[in-house]
């Protein structure tokens, strides 16, 4: 590893300037005459209450006279006599569309609660009905991919080439655009739907990155802020790079509590009882499918993709264990694993258009190495320990060491000008580790943090964790928060159970997949 990670080629090591980007501590918003939206019917059967709008915002915020561009909306509206304001949503990404999101926390929260909002979702710019909408590389992420973990020069040469296309890419389609495809502009929106929905101040609920678009947007309009959940909490202080590397460590440590669940449950899935062994065939089946792709469909990268959700929700687990025990029987049935890569993994135009999002915003956001060697060093050290997605978590972000656009510096979200914020996190939490959540309950001062002591899932509120929801409900309903007489968590609830393994009437048919209208089928993964 060592020797490969100190071998040199011809990748230039081109170092660009940062353009600060630190808001006034309350930024004024819009001034123009507000103009009311027009809301029209978009009624699905799951959420039939559902209605849409869009709102023009300009593309510069530093020139609000300039070019406009549109970003879609959706809203649930109250239906109590007395409505505490618009609660804005947000599932994260970045790239995600909050369009279904809506509906899904009208319709999670307890209905009292819920009538007291009109609860809207948004496509955040250049994500989905949002126009104009990002399509940097339709077919980046088409089977078969070059294996992540680089073997030799040329490996890592075949997945320089496409990263680097697809950074090129995106600068053909979308040049102008992508200078404002960053946080700090998304935040600038927000306040544009704010004064477009006839709102003095805001409620925002975020997840994942949601969390971070939530306090910067605090940071910009704190006097706009009324009240703020905030759920698998982003590391500030991480932001992009770093972050990144953190997730590789926790993502690793989630991957082995998935093999010991399958371990403790050897006699459904006939793997072995013993987590190393479990995690040992695992190995050899990314090692199976490098030399032969199951389905033609499912190489390491793929197989990768298609189990990293599993870091997310364990309620996958029962899925991606059926699929992995079925390729390691002695008659290797590749199908189960190509049903799960494409329920969890295979990209579709959606997928697509959000990772063009996540790339612009994350390459833009902040700063990253520009030297591919300080990559390289990097993710060897981390695979070493980490092997499970280092390598492909680096081929991910990479397109931003040759984005097109400068970095921004990321602003301070330290604020102590707001009302009580309530944040809840995961202790076990790959995507947005424990550590980032502490942070951020110290930066925001008057802050509330309510842990799920033990728990590793991935947006844990409004996800069946009745002690969770209960802080959640009173929070909404009344502004009140738990209070703890010293640092650290204001509040302590238990994780859930963990899966059990499918019935067999489900593992046959493939039925039962959870996704849909639950929450981790509609949150922004990644961060």
């Amino acid at each position: 590893m060592k020797k490969r990670a100190a071998v040199l080629f011809g990748v230039a090591a081109v170092m660009a300037g940062t353009v600060t980007a630190v808001p006034s501590a309350a930024s004024t918003g819009p001034a123009a005459p507000r103009t009311a939206l027009k809301w029209t019917n978009c009624s699905t059967k799951t959420y039939p209450t559902l209605q849409c709008s869009s709102v023009a915002v300009p593309l510069d915020h530093a020139r609000p006279k300039g070019k406009k561009i549109t970003l879609a909306l959706s809203r649930v509206r109250h239906t109590a006599a007395k409505s505490q304001g618009p609660l804005l949503v947000n599932p994260g990404g970045p790239g995600g569309s909050g369009l279904t999101l809506a509906g899904f926390v009208a319709s999670s929260l307890p209905k009292e609660v819920a009538a007291q909002y009109d609860v809207v979702g948004f496509d955040p710019r250049g994500v989905g009905k949002s126009e104009p909408a990002l399509h940097c590389g339709p077919g980046h992420a088409a089977p078969v991919r070059p294996g992540s973990v680089p073997r030799s020069i040329a490996e890592e040469r075949a997945n320089l080439d496409r990263v680097q296309s697809f950074a090129r890419a995106c600068a053909g389609r979308h040049g102008g655009l992508l200078k404002h495809i960053d946080t700090v502009s998304t935040a600038k929106d927000l306040d544009y739907i704010r004064h477009a929905l006839g709102a003095p101040r805001i409620n925002y609920f975020g997840y994942s990155y949601g969390t971070y678009l939530g306090a910067v947007y605090a940071k910009l309009f704190p006097q706009r802020v009324r009240r703020v959940v905030l759920d698998s909490v982003v590391d500030p202080g991480g932001v992009w790079y770093d972050a990144n590397l953190a997730q590789n460590y926790a993502f690793d440590a989630r991957h082995k509590a998935f093999m010991a669940w399958v371990a403790r449950h050897d006699s459904t899935y006939g793997l072995g009882s013993n987590p190393a062994t479990v995690e040992a065939k695992w190995y050899r089946m990314r090692s199976a499918v490098g030399k032969n792709p199951a389905g033609g469909k499912v190489g390491p990268s793929e197989l990768e993709d298609t189990f990293m959700p599993g870091g997310y929700f364990n309620g996958y687990w029962p899925y991606l264990a059926e699929a992995f025990a079925a390729y390691t029987k002695a008659e290797k049935d590749e199908a189960p694993l190509v049903e799960a890569y494409e329920n969890f993994a295979a990209v579709d135009a959606a997928g697509e258009n959000g990772y063009s999002v996540y790339a612009a915003v994350q390459c833009r956001d902040a700063a990253w190495p520009r030297n591919w060697n300080t990559w390289r060093r990097d993710m060897w050290h981390a695979h070493a320990k980490a092997p499970f997605m280092t390598w492909n978590n680096a081929w991910y972000n990479a397109p931003c060491a040759s984005w097109s656009t400068r970095s921004l510096t990321p602003p301070d979200v330290s604020n102590a000008s707001l009302p009580p914020v309530l944040l809840f996190q995961a202790t076990d939490d790959a995507a947005t580790p424990y550590e980032g959540a502490a942070r951020v309950h110290r930066k925001l001062r008057g802050s509330s943090l309510v842990v799920e002591q033990g728990g590793g899932n991935h947006g844990i509120s409004l996800s069946g964790n009745a002690c969770l929801d209960r802080y959640l409900a009173d929070y909404l309903a009344t502004g009140t928060v738990p209070r703890a007489s010293a640092g650290g968590a204001d509040a302590v609830c238990d994780a859930l159970p963990e899966p059990k393994p499918l019935p067999a009437t489900k593992a046959a048919t493939g039925t039962g997949r959870t996704g849909g209208a639950t929450l981790h089928g509609l949150l922004g993964f990644r961060s």
